[in-house]
């Protein structure tokens, strides 16, 4: 699906209403209607699984649209008079009527007439097969690798002269080259093909476009190209000055409710109130996670990650502020030090760390960047309860370093609103 197109579309259409129907001056416009769309994109309405179905297309856009107008609130006290009820209910009105409909037309367009692209896969089908085929079903089928080869010059010259020969639906459109070293048996047939206009790609541009995750499979194969980047990472600037504003008013904003907590807890099961564990954080450095006690006295230990248990040890208190994450609200303080940042990889616990490095290649990437209490493995994947999870949801981490921008931490904030509405990931 051309998603940049339906996205901008979704975009020009809010300003319009906005600036036409509305009237407002053309800046505030941009940044209402900037702010809506963010909502509406942070409950998944763009993928093409809610844009199939008319009714759950409905439902995300409302909500999403619902929760932008908390963020437009912030804002009001600044510019009260462009924003009163007249333009709440008008805008929820208009996306939750107009956009689902364009969702399901724009879906029906692309199902039935996005053409297929064949690609020819320049690796082994046993390697690398169920990445390629996650990619296909993440594309609808649209995108289809045809045969893999392990090529020699000549083979690689009959299979593409022989396949431009066929119909259209079995043409060959492009190469994906999933195996650097088998690259090299054919890496002049490959530039020449190139210069004619065949389409190149790599595993790993196809990977993070379309799965928005690095699988450790992918990074071992092209290792050199991973390693290179990973060592160069660094945080930009401003997000330290950034989580220390976020941190800053969260803290006063919360301090009630982080009362009313310590209380409560206090009251149920006594004394300590907050929860301290070593965590490791930027660089593989040691750092005290703080968040509030929400499991019995003197039970809650680091050796009960995959406790069967777990549910008979959490507090009466502990059952409702989990599943929100209020137990986590403490984190502020972290981040407000500088252990933590607001969005990164989740911090783990020493012993593990200690043992996935051991076994799974890649991992020490994550430390590269400040631990967060949210993230984008947090609100993509569940929580991990084996090392096959374990690497799955590294893959995400991973993205998350090389990919990371002030507006993939956007993203992952009003995705994490739409995490904690639908129970969704580990947030």
């Amino acid at each position: 699906m051309r998603k940049a197109a339906v996205h901008l579309l979704d975009i020009a259409l809010i300003f319009i209403m906005n600036a036409f129907l509305l009237s407002l001056p053309i800046s505030i416009s941009i940044i209402s209607s900037l702010i809506i769309y963010l909502g509406i994109y942070s409950f998944r309405t763009y993928d093409t699984e809610t844009m199939k179905s008319y009714t759950e297309s409905l439902i995300k856009t409302t909500v999403g649209t619902l929760v932008s107008f908390i963020v437009i609130l912030i804002i009001y006290f600044f510019l009260s008079k462009y924003f009163n009820r007249y333009f709440f209910l008008t805008n929820l009105l208009y996306t939750i009527t107009l956009l689902p409909i364009i969702h399901k037309i724009e879906y029906n367009i692309y199902e039935k007439h996005m053409p297929v692209k064949n690609y020819l896969v320049i690796g082994r089908k046993e390697e690398i097969g169920n990445i390629m085929q996650e990619i296909s079903e993440k594309t609808l089928n649209k995108i289809k690798f045809t045969q893999y080869i392990n090529p020699n010059p000549v083979t690689l010259d009959e299979i593409i002269k022989q396949n431009t020969q066929k119909a259209l639906t079995q043409t060959i459109h492009g190469i994906v080259i999933t195996d650097p070293e088998l690259e090299e048996k054919v890496k002049p047939q490959i530039q020449n093909y190139k210069a004619e206009g065949l389409e190149i790609q790599y595993l790993p541009n196809m990977v993070e476009e379309h799965l928005k995750r690095i699988p450790i499979e992918v990074a071992q194969k092209f290792k050199e190209y991973y390693e290179v980047v990973f060592q160069k990472v660094e945080e930009y600037p401003s997000k330290r000055f950034l989580d220390i504003l976020i941190s800053a008013i969260a803290l006063v904003i919360l301090s009630p409710v982080i009362l009313i907590l310590s209380l409560i807890i206090r009251i149920e099961d006594g004394k300590p109130v907050i929860y301290k564990q070593e965590r490791i954080g930027l660089n593989n450095e040691k750092f005290t996670m703080h968040k509030f006690r929400s499991m019995k006295n003197n039970t809650e230990n680091s050796n009960a990650k995959f406790a069967t248990d777990e549910q008979d040890r959490i507090l009466k208190t502990g059952k409702i502020i989990r599943p929100i994450r209020l137990d986590e609200i403490l984190q502020f303080y972290d981040i407000l030090k500088g252990d933590m940042s607001f969005v990164g990889p989740r911090p783990e616990q020493i012993k593990f760390v200690e043992e996935y490095n051991e076994l799974i290649p890649f991992y020490w990437a994550r430390h590269k960047l400040k631990p967060g209490l949210t993230g984008w493995a947090q609100i993509m994947y569940k929580y991990s309860s084996n090392l096959e999870e374990v690497k799955t949801k590294l893959s995400y981490d991973l993205y998350y370093v090389k990919n990371r921008d002030i507006f993939l931490d956007v993203n992952i904030v009003f995705k994490t609103i739409e995490a904690v509405f639908w129970k969704r990931g580990a947030v």
